[in-house]
C-alpha cells in the first residue's frame, strides 16, 4: 500500500475527507465547519468517530442515523479506514493496518514527527517565573517556572513566535527593608559566598525589627522613599542587590535547563508609570478617591462579572484598583498596565500569557478589562495554577513553616534519585552516576509538576516521582533507554526505512497506533494550555511499548517482522526523547 503522502495526521485527514463526503451529501458550508472527528474513547468501537450525523441532522431534516448511512457510502476513506454506524448515528473509524505501517513510513522520514506547523503563527510573550530580587526561589516559584517553560518551548516547536520574559519583582518595599538591614547588619563574606541566603537574612532581620518596632519600619519606609527619588547611596545598594540576586537564580535556571529572552523587571517600567497614570485620568478611565487615582467599574456588565465590583452583605460595592497611592507612589497594577503597554508597543505581540498563582486572578481580571478599556489590541490570558501539597495535604512547608527553598527541594530529589539507583544502576563511574542522578532528580520534580492538570494541587511526594514505576520521568526515561538498547545489541549500524513493513501482532499495531497520536497530540496542549495532554500521552506511548517488547521479540525475528519491530523501536525513541524535551526534560543513553 502506498504511504500516505500528507503530513497531516490521521485526524485530520479522516475529518477533511469526512466534510467532503458531507458536503456531497448537501451539507452547507457554514454547517460543514461543524463537522469533527475525534480519538475514539473505547477502541472497541474503532480508532476514530464522529457525530457529525447527530450533529447536522437537524439542519438538513433527516433522521441522525440515515444521514450518517448516506455520508458513510460517499466518504473516500477505504484506503485509510473501515467505517462502521453506531447507535442513533455515530459514525466509528477503524484504522486498517496497512495504513498504520504507512504511517510508520512518514514518520521515519518526518523530522517532526507527524507535528504539523500552525497555520497562523502568533508572536506571544509568555510571563512566568518571576521571583523576587533579594530573596531566594522557593516551592511557590515551581509550578510558574515550569509550566511556562514547556509552553515557551511547545509554542516554538508548532511555530508560533515566542518571547519569554522574567518579568522580576526588582522594585518595591522589600527593598526599603533590605537596604535598612543592609546598613546596618550586613556580612560582606557571607554576600560573597552566597548572596541569596544573606540578602534573605538581611531582608527577615529588618521584616522582624518592623513586627517589633513601628519607628523601624517607618524607617525602611524612608530607605524606599529615598531609593525611588533617586538617592546614590540607596541606588547603589539597590543596583548591587539586584546584580547578586541575578547571578545566584541564573545559577538555578542554568540547572534547570530554563532560559529567557528578557528580563524585565519591575523597575524597567518606571519611567512610564506617571504618563499611564495621566493618560488614564484624561481618558476619564481613573479619577482621585481618597487621594489616589483608582480605575472603578463602567457598568458596563453585570456586576456578577464585574471585577470592579465586590459583593458585601448583599450590596455590590466598588472595588477599584489604584494606580497611584495617595501618598503619590505607584504599585504593581500600575506598573503591569505599563508593561501591557510595553508589550503591544514595543514587542508587537499578540498575545501574551501570564503564568502565575490561581490566587492572582482578581488582579489580572481588572488588569485585562483595563487593557480593554485602553484599547489595547492583544490577546490576555492569566494561567493559573493550583497548590502544591505536603503529604498531610496541607500547603507544603517547612517545619519552622516557611515555604521550602527551590534550591533545597532540588538538592533533595536529587539525594532521593540517588539512593533509588543504588544496587539497581548499570553506570560503574562514578561521575557519571552522580550526573545521572541529577538529571533524573530534576527530571522527576519537572514531570510530577507537568503531568497533573495545572489548575490542580498535587501531594509533593519525592519517593513516588524517582520511582522508576508508575507515572514517572524515570519510567519514561527508562523507556527510551530500553528502546535504544536494542540498537547497542546488534553490533552494528542499521539503516532503516518505510518499505515493506508489516503489521500482524495487537501489540505491534497498538504501538504503531500510539506512535502517529503523538502528531494529534502536540497541537492542543495549548488549548486550554495543558502541558499535562502531553505528559500522559508520553505515558501511554511507553506503556505500549513495553506491552510490545514483552510480548514481540525483536532480535530473534527475521525479514519484514524484524524490520517493522526495529522501526517500532526507533520511533519511540524518537517521540519519547522530542515528547520530554517539549516538556524541558532530557534523556539519558544510560541507567
Amino acid at each position: 500500500m502506498e504511504r500516505i503522502a500528507s503530513k497531516m495526521s490521521l485526524v485530520e485527514i479522516l475529518k477533511e475527507r469526512l466534510r467532503a463526503g458531507c458536503a456531497a451529501c448537501g451539507i452547507g458550508e457554514e454547517e460543514l465547519e461543524k463537522v469533527g472527528v475525534t480519538q475514539a474513547a473505547d477502541l472497541r468501537f474503532g480508532d476514530y468517530q464522529s457525530n457529525a450525523a447527530m450533529v447536522l441532522a437537524k439542519a438538513v431534516k433527516q433522521n441522525p442515523r440515515s444521514l450518517a448511512e448516506a455520508v458513510a457510502e460517499v466518504t473516500e476513506v477505504s484506503d485509510l479506514a473501515e467505517v462502521e454506524i453506531a447507535g442513533p448515528g455515530f459514525l466509528n473509524f477503524r484504522i486498517r493496518t496497512e495504513a498504520f505501517a504507512g504511517c510508520l513510513g512518514d514518520l521515519l522520514e518526518d523530522g517532526r514527527l507527524g507535528v504539523e506547523r500552525v497555520r497562523t503563527p502568533h508572536r506571544i510573550v509568555i510571563d512566568f517565573s518571576a521571583p523576587n530580587v533579594a530573596k531566594p526561589m522557593h516551592v511557590g516559584h515551581l509550578r510558574s517556572t515550569f509550566i511556562g517553560d514547556a509552553l515557551a518551548r511547545i509554542g516554538r516547536f508548532l511555530g508560533h513566535e515566542v518571547i519569554t520574559d522574567n518579568h522580576i519583582g526588582d522594585w518595591g518595599t522589600q527593598f526599603g527593608m533590605v537596604i535598612w538591614a543592609w546598613k546596618r547588619e550586613l556580612d560582606r563574606s557571607a554576600l560573597e559566598d552566597d548572596s541569596l541566603n544573606e540578602l534573605l537574612r538581611l531582608y527577615r532581620t529588618a521584616n522582624g525589627r518592623c513586627a517589633e518596632d513601628e519607628s523601624v519600619k517607618e524607617e525602611c519606609r524612608q530607605e524606599l522613599v529615598a531609593l525611588q527619588q533617586g538617592d546614590e547611596n540607596n541606588l547603589a545598594i539597590w543596583k548591587e542587590c539586584v546584580g547578586l540576586s541575578r547571578e545566584g537564580l541564573q545559577l538555578i535556571y542554568d540547572h534547570l535547563e530554563v532560559s529567557f529572552d528578557h528580563w524585565l523587571g519591575e523597575s524597567s517600567y518606571n519611567k512610564r508609570l506617571p504618563g499611564v497614570v495621566e493618560d488614564l485620568i484624561e481618558t476619564g478611565l481613573a479619577r482621585e478617591s481618597d487621594g489616589a487615582v483608582c480605575v472603578f467599574s463602567d457598568n458596563s456588565a453585570d456586576p456578577g462579572k464585574d471585577p470592579f465590583k465586590i459583593q458585601k452583605e448583599g450590596r455590590w460595592e466598588d472595588k477599584p484598583m489604584i494606580v497611584r497611592k495617595s501618598d503619590g507612589g505607584f504599585n504593581y497594577a500600575t506598573t503591569d498596565i505599563a508593561t501591557v503597554d510595553y508589550r503591544v508597543e514595543e514587542l508587537q505581540a499578540d498575545c501574551a500569557w501570564y503564568v502565575v498563582d490561581h490566587r492572582q486572578g482578581d488582579h489580572f481580571k481588572q488588569l485585562f478589562a483595563v487593557a480593554a478599556r485602553r484599547g489595547r489590541e492583544i490577546q490576555l490570558e492569566h494561567i493559573s495554577f493550583g497548590t502544591i501539597l505536603g503529604k498531610d495535604g496541607k500547603p507544603l512547608k517547612t517545619r519552622a513553616g516557611d515555604l521550602p527553598l527551590l534550591s533545597d527541594l532540588l538538592d533533595d530529589a536529587i539525594q532521593a534519585a540517588r539512593e533509588s539507583s543504588e544496587g539497581r544502576s548499570r553506570v560503574e563511574d562514578e561521575g557519571e552516576r552522580e550526573a545521572l542522578a541529577e538529571l533524573i532528580g530534576i527530571s522527576a520534580v519537572k514531570f510530577m509538576e507537568l503531568s497533573h492538570h495545572r489548575g490542580s494541587d498535587y501531594i509533593f511526594d519525592l519517593e513516588k516521582m524517582v520511582s522508576m514505576e508508575g507515572d514517572t520521568a524515570p519510567y519514561l526515561q527508562y523507556s527510551y533507554v530500553r528502546c535504544r538498547s536494542i540498537f547497542g545489541k546488534l553490533g552494528e549500524e542499521v539503516a532503516l526505512d518505510g518499505e515493506g513493513l508489516e503489521l500482524s501482532d495487537e501489540k505491534e499495531i497498538h504501538l504503531a497506533r500510539m506512535l502517529t497520536r503523538f502528531g494529534e497530540t502536540v497541537p492542543v496542549v495549548l488549548d486550554g494550555f495543558r502541558p499535562n495532554l502531553l505528559a500522559s500521552y508520553l505515558l501511554e506511548l511507553a506503556r505500549a511499548y513495553h506491552s510490545f517488547f514483552q510480548s514481540c521479540p525483536i532480535l530473534k525475528s527475521e525479514g519484514a517482522v524484524r524490520k517493522t519491530r526495529l522501526v517500532l523501536c526507533e520511533l519511540t525513541a524518537r517521540v519519547l526523547r522530542r515528547g520530554l524535551d517539549l516538556l524541558g526534560i532530557a534523556v539519558p543513553e544510560r541507567m
